[in-house]
């Protein structure tokens, strides 16, 4: 005979309720601070188009004000990283290269590259916005960045293929299907792959710093680095493509 077991503790019971209890979260509450993204991002369009339609020093002026800005909040997190100076002298010495290399860049690239640009990295971050927080599912590196999922790895990268996809039919003109198309279809997907490469960068930054944000500049997004930390790489990769097919 088996002995009885031990009665169920009130604790294990409670536990085990609170188990089947468990729902998933609805989706309207993952996505809480959605109207005050949404408005800072309005904002930040609306500035960042009009520099760009006026463009000349106006553009370029813009471009190297949010460059300073950049370094500014990248100083603060080397200051952070480390107590060793040789260490915040190098990320300071390679941030400043990556950061200055990007915006130099993006005030050579034509306006309607840098418009395609900005609207892939847009497309990556609405993206992988809604599809991860609707799918959810495993991380990619949830010691990083615990928000990112594969998921809506995925759903970024459908979104900026989808646009680069109409970027090139709406400039080149055709109307048929090409191969050129789904040629600029992956380039779109991969350049997804670098804007999330370039948050997890920023985010590995913030995280050995012990900051939750670069700065507070920008309501709902913090910092400058935090709103074009996926801008940063996808312009120097851009650029050097663009430039590879249409040499000077």
């Amino acid at each position: 005979m088996t002995a009885d077991l031990p009665p169920e503790r009130k604790r294990d019971k409670a536990k085990r309720y609170a188990k089947k209890a468990i729902t998933v979260v609805p989706f309207a509450i993952r996505t809480g601070d959605l109207p005050k993204r949404l408005a800072s991002a309005v904002v930040m369009v609306a500035v960042a188009g009009t520099a760009l339609w006026l463009g000349g020093y106006v553009w370029k002026a813009f471009i190297a004000l949010i460059a300073v800005i950049g370094l500014g909040e990248l100083a603060r997190m080397a200051l952070r990283f480390s107590k060793n100076a040789a260490t915040r002298a190098v990320i300071l010495l390679v941030g400043t290269a990556y950061i200055g290399w990007a915006a130099y860049r993006l005030g050579g690239l034509p306006y309607e590259v840098v418009l395609g640009v900005v609207a892939v990295v847009i497309a990556t971050d609405t993206g992988a916005y809604f599809s991860g927080r609707a799918i959810g599912g495993p991380k990619i590196a949830p010691r990083i960045s615990p928000s990112k999922t594969w998921a809506g790895l995925g759903g970024g990268m459908l979104a900026a293929g989808l646009v680069s996809f109409a970027f090139f039919y709406s400039n080149v003109g055709e109307r048929s299907f090409s191969l050129m198309g789904l040629v600029a279809l992956a380039i779109g997907a991969v350049l997804a792959i670098v804007a999330q490469a370039g948050d997890f960068l920023e985010s590995w930054l913030k995280r050995k710093a012990n900051l939750k944000d670069s700065g507070r500049l920008i309501p709902g997004h913090g910092g400058v680095l935090d709103r074009v930390d996926g801008l940063l790489p996808v312009a120097i990769v851009s650029a050097e493509l663009w430039y590879r097919m249409h040499p000077a």
